[in-house]
């Protein structure tokens, strides 16, 4: 954690941005949320987050989970530090998201979320990349929560958007972004947390500050058979969808403007 946090911060660095470390303690050990921001030029206070989190289960290698959503959050934080934008880009690389702390407030990501809600921050929106790296062109590679494998591709070959009901239109719209100007397929789910993996991120501890958020995956242990061991490599990445992936990000945030400010 320790190692891979001061990569993720002189990348940062790098790249020319300021760090804000968000710390807690938890068990005796003290834990940073890492945030780095792009201030809006013209609706500085309206804020849009962009967050993976950076720890990895024990045992795991932990390349698509989640070494994969790290790295777009900081290559897409890198090709928009010089260019204008309207509101204010966040990204946030979160602490614990990994058991035993999964689904608890202990999460880095329900700290944070937390805090801004008690600072009353206008956040529109957060992002979460989770796992975003495995893709199959193989038929009866993709597995669904029950049920829904009926409505959707039974290839691994596409990018999966998951909202709540409070995001749909939201979710609905990346999709749009992603049709005109990436080349990566995108399937959306909008649902309630009944539905086996629609909770399973950073996003979900948003949902519960009353903020609209949603998790962009590649659906993770219902298609990645190295998920949470030692096999989840770098090797097994694709790493030509996963520049589709910024690609399609980037023109996100760029056409988000006038979008946010009818649906918001």
């Amino acid at each position: 954690m320790e190692e891979a946090k001061g990569y993720i911060i002189e990348e940062f660095k790098r790249f020319g941005y300021s760090i804000e470390l968000n710390e807690y303690s938890l068990e005796g050990k003290k834990l940073s949320n890492i945030v780095a921001e792009k201030k809006g030029d013209v609706k500085p206070e309206e804020i849009i987050i962009i967050g993976a989190h950076y720890d990895s289960v024990l045992g795991s290698s932990g390349a698509d989970d989640n070494a994969s959503g790290v790295a777009c959050l900081l290559e897409l934080a890198r090709i928009l530090f010089d260019k204008p934008l309207e509101r204010t880009i966040r990204f946030a690389a979160f602490t614990n998201e990994e058991p035993p702390f999964f689904l608890t407030n202990s999460m880095g990501s329900s700290i944070y979320a937390h805090k801004c809600r008690k600072a009353k921050e206008n956040i529109l929106l957060m992002i979460c990349l989770e796992s975003v790296g495995f893709y199959s062109n193989e038929p009866k590679s993709q597995g669904y929560p029950l049920g829904l494998g009926f409505f959707y591709p039974d290839k691994a070959d596409f990018i999966a958007v998951v909202g709540d009901f409070r995001s749909r239109k939201f979710v609905k719209y990346i999709k749009e972004v992603f049709k005109r100007h990436s080349a990566l397929k995108v399937e959306t789910l909008v649902g309630v947390s009944l539905i086996t993996g629609v909770n399973f991120s950073d996003h979900a501890s948003f949902w519960e500050e009353g903020y609209k958020a949603a998790m962009i995956t590649d659906t993770a242990f219902y298609r990645y058979p190295y998920y949470h061991t030692y096999e989840d490599t770098y090797e097994k990445l694709d790493y030509e969808r996963m520049s589709g992936l910024i690609k399609g990000l980037y023109c996100l945030i760029e056409d988000l403007g006038d979008k946010l400010g009818k649906d918001n």
